[in-house]
């Protein structure tokens, strides 16, 4: 037993030895050949060329040893060179297939910063993706699921794959380091086990909602965590986690279709408000020192093509135009792409 334990480690110092010890040849032989034949190889740079196209057997023939020695020293490096030389080759390329293998399965961690990482994977996944694209497409997105391959292939997309309410994979998505978290409920417990037990799929999310408030405290970070929520009742069970805002999803569906029948046409109001699709929809923007009431704030916006709806949750701002703007407040406004861009280039200079 203790014989196989010891060739198993020779076997696997060999294979992390390798790639430095074929480095290591090619350079020494290089040097060789530049001490044994200076005015051949007038650089030590263009010795290293020869050694490596001598030994991939691809002989330009524009460097060639001369004497008796260099010529002795070639055949050495054929004799014991070329086969050292296809495997170093073949372990760079079984490398990358490595590499690639890890990163299709989701078992290579994520390294970047100012992320947004997406917990769940489904069709609103998917949808969630577009819109982040449309609103920013340098943004790096982080997929964490527990399914077998990376669910979708697309640049500056990522895949992590394990239990969001682990701690280790939460880190392999470098959660500390994330802009934002969008945790989905999770479908297949909502397909298969929602109807005989509610509390399930909310519970699922509260359980990773947890695990992100425990990193954060642990990490002395921030990160702005969006929870989907199935019943709008299960919102208090969130009160001891840290989740910035939640989207009941049955109760806005249940709204929006009633007030469909009441106002015809409303579901349209809902979907540019919701998405950047129609050319318009709902940004937050910082207040201009100018404006000291919100009336001040509405007109001004208005004259540059964007309207003022909300501060935070409040939506009635057109009964309040006269009140003075709090320096904490969270402005919203409905304008195209081109008038938000402007309104935040005015804000810097």
């Amino acid at each position: 037993m203790k014989l196989k334990k010891w060739l198993y480690y020779l076997i696997k110092l060999r294979d992390k030895i390798f790639i430095p010890f074929a480095i290591l040849y090619i350079l020494m032989a290089a040097l060789g050949i530049y001490l044994l034949e200076p005015k051949t190889f007038e650089s030590y740079l263009t010795s290293i060329y020869w050694v490596l196209t001598t030994l991939a057997t691809v002989g330009f023939g524009d460097y060639t040893p001369v004497t008796d020695a260099g010529k002795a020293y070639t055949i050495f490096l054929y004799i014991s060179g070329i086969g050292l030389v296809g495997v170093f080759i073949g372990k760079v390329i079984n490398s990358i297939y490595l590499i690639d293998k890890l990163k299709m399965g989701g078992k290579m961690k994520y390294t970047g910063k100012n992320h947004i990482i997406l917990i769940g994977w489904s069709a609103k996944s998917k949808l969630a993706i577009e819109e982040i694209v449309k609103s920013d497409k340098k943004i790096d997105i982080v997929i964490i699921d527990d399914v077998e391959k990376v669910p979708i292939l697309a640049e500056r997309m990522f895949y992590i794959r394990g239990n969001a309410s682990d701690e280790k994979t939460l880190l392999d998505a470098n959660l500390p380091k994330a802009t934002g978290v969008i945790i989905f409920a999770d479908q297949i417990t909502q397909d298969n086990y929602a109807r005989k037990d509610p509390l399930l799929v909310d519970g699922k999310t509260l359980l990773i909602a947890t695990a992100i408030t425990t990193i954060e405290e642990k990490y002395h970070k921030s990160i702005h965590v969006t929870a989907e929520v199935i019943h709008q009742n299960h919102i208090p069970l969130f009160k001891h986690v840290k989740v910035d805002e939640f989207i009941p999803t049955e109760e806005m569906i249940s709204h929006a279709a009633v007030r469909s029948l009441f106002s015809h046409g409303v579901t349209y109001m809902f979907s540019e408000l919701m998405s950047t699709q129609y050319g318009e929809a709902m940004y937050e923007i910082p207040k201009h020192d100018e404006w000291q009431t919100y009336r001040d704030a509405f007109f001004d916006l208005l004259s540059k093509g964007a309207t003022l709806v909300a501060d935070r949750g409040d939506l009635h701002i057109n009964q309040k135009l006269d009140d003075k703007i709090p320096d904490n407040a969270q402005l919203f406004v409905i304008c195209d792409k081109e008038t938000l861009e402007q309104l935040n280039t005015n804000t810097i200079q």
